[in-house]
């Protein structure tokens, strides 16, 4: 019983996890604004598919979808938003926070319409989100 507890304690002890830290999720590099940008362009195409539709069917499934890129753009703005970008970018670019709201609010509204203009002035914010960003990485 004794070796059979020395073991286990031995086990625990050598997979217990370790406590690590970094400054983001993954190695540098890795962030893009590339990802809410396709994704963005997804719900501005199946707005268009949708009013193009009289089927209910196929304007449902078009519905969730675009609701679910929708989801998706505000979590790679966020990600974006919350991971890369540092107290330095916004005193050099002070109207990044408005920029990444306004972004993210128009991804929030187009899950409630099926107006391309929202879905295009969405992408224009993205593509300013990455003109900054990649205007950060010089």
């Amino acid at each position: 019983m004794k070796i059979a507890s020395a073991l286990l304690k031995l086990l625990d002890t050598v997979s217990a996890p370790t406590s690590v830290s970094a400054h983001c999720d993954l190695p540098c590099g890795v962030y893009d604004p590339a990802q809410a940008r396709i994704e963005a362009e997804s719900v501005k195409a199946t707005m268009e598919k949708f009013n193009a539709s009289n089927d209910p069917v196929f304007q449902q499934r078009a519905t969730i979808i675009k609701e679910e890129r929708c989801e998706l753009v505000k979590h790679h703005l966020w990600v974006l938003w919350t991971d890369y970008f540092k107290p330095e970018h916004l005193a050099k670019y002070p109207n990044l926070h408005e920029l990444f709201w306004k972004a993210t609010k128009s991804a929030g509204e187009a899950k409630k319409t099926n107006d391309v203009a929202v879905a295009s002035r969405l992408l224009d914010e993205i593509e300013e989100i990455n003109t900054i960003f990649w205007d950060s990485k010089k």
